[in-house]
């Protein structure tokens, strides 16, 4: 298991020009521009503009967007390939504060085989219903796949500990942040919720989940990892908990 731990700030972003620089500049508060990686995924606005202002920052431009999950495993893909093993990713809306990556940090240097999620107080004034009502729907899910009761598993902030993570991913949008959690708890990685703040600011923000399509997506994925849950994990940790209790018993007997 690595002990020698090394953090990087991975950023994916979307047709963000009205916070991204604001975000940019607060993340730079807490972590060097050289362990900061930012993957632009087609953005048509001004975003490519404003990076051009931060070219010590690492980055990666494709050419059309191809959906946040292609953006972030690619994402962690660059920052193995430079020799992080661990990745803080951050949403370019605005939602999240730059000030709690400390909070996250300190949580994850504790816990550093641990994937942390920051959890969101969808209860204060501001949160979109529709957003409340899908935490809620995805926690539910993602206690049935897992066993783990969990505040918020939405939230695209939170540490990564990439070493420990499945290489091999399916999803390529909003949803693999649900396959990255799941399948890593499957993994028998922890996974934790960590309290953070939120801001919800409707002239600023732009949001580009798409309710019917990505809903749908979600409840695909959903629908095969309760198919791998029944058929496969809940057997396996049956036949794997049997075992170990057999070993016990033979243990105590000699």
């Amino acid at each position: 298991m690595k002990t020698d731990h090394k953090y990087c700030l991975l950023m994916p972003t979307y047709n963000n020009e009205k916070t991204l620089e604001r975000v940019i500049e607060g993340l730079l508060l807490h972590f060097s521009a050289k362990d900061i990686i930012i993957i632009n995924d087609g953005s048509t606005d001004s975003t490519p503009l404003i990076l051009e202002k931060y070219k010590e920052i690492t980055q990666i431009h494709h050419p059309k967007n191809k959906g946040k999950g292609t953006a972030l495993r690619h994402g962690f893909k660059k920052a193995l390939s430079l020799g992080y093993t661990h990745a803080i990713t951050i949403d370019s809306d605005g939602q999240h504060f730059p000030d709690d990556i400390p909070v996250l940090l300190e949580a994850s240097k504790e816990k550093p085989n641990t994937l942390l999620i920051g959890s969101r107080n969808m209860k204060q004034e501001g949160v979109p219903a529709r957003s409340s009502f899908g935490n809620k729907f995805s926690n539910f899910w993602f206690w049935f796949e897992t066993g783990i009761k969990l505040t918020d598993t939405q939230s695209g902030f939170r540490i990564y500990p990439l070493y420990l993570m499945p290489e091999k991913w399916y999803s390529k949008k909003f949803e693999f942040e649900i396959e990255a959690i799941v399948r890593s708890a499957w993994k028998d990685i922890p996974v934790e919720n960590v309290p953070v703040q939120i801001k919800y600011d409707p002239e600023e923000r732009v949001s580009h989940f798409r309710p019917f399509k990505d809903f749908t997506r979600i409840s695909i994925l959903n629908t095969f990892l309760v198919f791998i849950t029944l058929f496969y994990v809940l057997p396996y940790n049956f036949i794997r908990s049997f075992k170990k209790k057999s070993s016990k018993t033979l243990f105590e007997r000699t």
